[in-house]
């Protein structure tokens, strides 16, 4: 995410509205913090764009019978988003005293996106994974948002000896995701955007649709 071709994608804010998961879409089943105050006071956490969330309900519909989506996180102020990458590249700088700051930004960018061009800062972006019709967890090979230190790598969509129930749910679960126009940031599975600069520069668009924004006290709620 910190490759400067991605920074280089320029935006046209198309002006879309953020919206409310579970009020606009009642029928994806919000987790966490999404399914009660959506992290905090605005319940920003439960917002993403309009065009996102009419994508994540066709990719549902997508999925095979006995298989639904979990919503995890969408819009993240960019504020937040700047404190989330604070901490995590204060954590590797600690862990790796050796590292010069330009390396701690390329591996903090591994798993948390730079704040000038973070696609949940846009509302562009979904943290979710795959469950089953009423709701029970099934293997995706690692917990959602474990870093790559963490889990070994096996954070990574691709990643080599997966169980062959994980690798075949994230099949799944990428079929249906790709089929309905989104794509994902391959250091984490559960991560998928549309509009975006890095669906932009992943599909060859000229241009994102979406820039960060801030959401507005009380708005689409």
């Amino acid at each position: 995410m910190a490759d400067p071709a991605v920074a280089a994608v320029p935006v046209r804010e198309c002006g879309e509205p953020l919206v409310d998961v579970r009020t606009a879409a009642p029928g994806l089943l919000a987790d966490g913090s999404a399914a009660t105050d959506g992290a905090g006071p605005d319940g920003a956490s439960a917002h993403l764009r309009e065009g996102v969330l009419r994508r994540l309900l066709a990719a549902q519909e997508a999925l095979p019978a006995g298989l639904r989506l979990r919503f995890v996180e969408g819009y993240r102020p960019p504020a937040l988003q700047r404190r989330y990458f604070t901490r995590y590249g204060d954590e590797l700088r600690a862990a790796h005293p050796d590292w010069d700051d330009a390396r701690v930004h390329r591996a903090t960018s591994r798993f948390v996106s730079p704040p000038e061009i973070a696609p949940h800062s846009a509302g562009g972006a979904v943290d979710l994974t795959l469950v089953t019709a009423d709701g029970g967890n099934v293997d995706m090979g690692t917990p959602l948002d474990a870093s790559p230190e963490e889990s070994g790598g096996a954070c990574y969509t691709s990643a080599p000896d997966l169980t062959p129930e994980a690798r075949a749910n994230r099949r799944i679960l990428s079929a249906a995701l790709r089929g309905a126009g989104l794509v994902n940031y391959p250091t984490e599975w559960w991560h998928w955007s549309y509009g975006d600069r890095y669906w932009a520069l992943a599909t060859g668009a000229e241009h994102a649709r979406y820039g960060p924004r801030e959401l507005a006290a009380g708005a689409e709620r």
